[in-house]
């Protein structure tokens, strides 16, 4: 059945499908939506995760041994399958809808993807999903909308914003819901029992605007090494969620990923850009971003990514910060110096 991201956390606590698809484009969301269901499994005795990450040369069989393997165990298993912007082919279509049709109990299926197109909608293991499990689909907060999401969002947090706090805040995040969930955590730390205004929010981040997140990605699409990795350390120090700076992360390089795709079809840049909300000066420098990186970087990137996810959630114990800054130093293009031996 189709439910509405901020109706799943009510759904979960009625029914637990075997199921599950999220999908959109909207990365704040789509995340807190599997961690929703992430949580929830948990509480049922899921605690075990299989993360299988689709990428070019991605074998859908292993779903199938994948799943017989778990069931000879009869271990309670969540399969998370990450398909990003992939499509999914008749080959790997049969594939899917042969583990629909006969998946062990005790396994739980979750398939994350960026938007889905019609003809997958159409699909028989898309069908197979949106009737016997939950499918979620994540639309856009338009910026109409917006205003009314981040004061919803802040209420929940226990913040009261004036209207012209709101309005800063929507101009400041340019429709990134990522950065407005960035930007309410640090509004938290105020601990005012009276409305916030305006000129509290400017006051509250205007000094740390240029070592945030977002400043950070900037740096990597710059090609500015050094910023790059002064900035990771500094929101490393501030306690910055590492879940955050992945996300970022590895959105960025999906969406380098398809601008380089794109163009290597014929699209056009610019209507790329506007396909892919890329306005303003980051659009000269993405285009040089994907002309300096290829697709094995980029690929080898989002399996770093997928082993940072891994290790937060405590399934590999490995230091997640020193492969965020590998990943960094990759992205950005230019290795810093190594002394010579004199």
């Amino acid at each position: 059945m189709k439910v509405k991201a901020e109706q799943l956390s009510q759904h979960l606590a009625k029914k637990t499908s075997n199921f599950y698809l999220v999908t959109g484009d909207e990365p704040l969301i789509v995340e807190e939506s599997c961690d929703l269901i992430r949580h929830h499994l948990k509480s049922k005795d899921f605690e075990e995760r299989e993360v299988l990450h689709v990428e070019t040369g991605f074998k859908w069989e292993y779903l199938l041994e994948c799943a017989n393997a778990l069931s000879l165990f009869a271990q309670n298993r969540l399969i998370e399958i990450r398909l990003g912007s992939q499509k999914i082919n008749k080959a790997a279509a049969k594939i899917l809808e042969e583990y629909l049709s006969f998946a062990p109990p005790e396994n739980v299926l979750l398939i994350v993807a960026d938007k889905l197109d019609g003809a997958a909608k159409k699909s028989a293991w898309y069908k197979t999903i949106e009737q016997q499990g939950t499918l979620i689909e994540i639309w856009p907060v338009e910026s109409q909308q917006l205003p009314g999401w981040i004061k919803q969002r802040a209420s929940a947090k226990g913040l009261q914003l004036e209207s012209d706090a709101i309005n800063l805040l929507c101009e400041r995040i340019e429709g990134n819901l990522l950065a407005a969930k960035q930007e309410i955590d640090k509004l938290q730390l105020l601990q005012s029992d009276t409305p916030l205004s305006g000129e509290d929010i400017i006051n509250a981040v205007s000094d740390s605007s240029r070592y945030d997140v977002f400043a950070l990605i900037d740096a990597i699409v710059f090609g500015q090494t050094e910023r790059s990795l002064k900035i990771l350390e500094v929101i490393k120090q501030e306690g910055v969620e590492p879940t955050i700076i992945l996300w970022a992360i590895s959105r960025e390089i999906r969406l380098i990923h398809t601008i380089k795709n794109g163009l290597n079809q014929g699209q056009n840049y610019e209507a790329l850009c506007t396909k892919n909300r890329v306005w303003g000066k980051k659009k000269q420098h993405l285009n040089k971003a994907a002309n300096r990186l290829d697709f094995k970087k980029l690929e080898n990137g989002l399996r770093q990514c997928n082993q940072v996810d891994q290790i937060i959630k405590g399934l590999v114990v490995a230091d997640h910060w020193l492969i965020m800054t590998d990943i960094v130093l990759t992205l950005s293009g230019k290795p810093l110096a190594l002394p010579t031996d004199s």
